[in-house]
């Protein structure tokens, strides 16, 4: 595969989106146990089961371009995290 500047940015895109789905699996658990009624906790545990299928699918994505993930922390997601507090 020859890369160049799309490809590069596409596989940084992906970094992105694998650094911060993998953050959301750390951090949903902690939020659907500090969740105050039902209803947050299944929207929490749902999510979960999201991101955790797409961290499956990215894995995917990265075996099949033979490269790894290099699981960046994803500073967009640390931004967001610090905001939502």
């Amino acid at each position: 595969m020859v890369f160049d500047w799309s490809n590069a940015l596409y596989i940084r895109r992906l970094r992105d989106l694998y650094s911060a789905e993998s953050q959301l699996i750390n951090a949903l658990p902690k939020m659907q146990k500090a969740a105050t009624n039902h209803e947050q906790r299944q929207a929490f545990e749902t999510h979960l089961a999201q991101s955790e299928r797409q961290v499956e699918r990215l894995t995917k994505i990265f075996e099949h371009l033979d490269i790894s993930p290099k699981a960046e922390h994803s500073k967009r997601y640390e931004r967001a995290r610090r905001e939502s507090r």
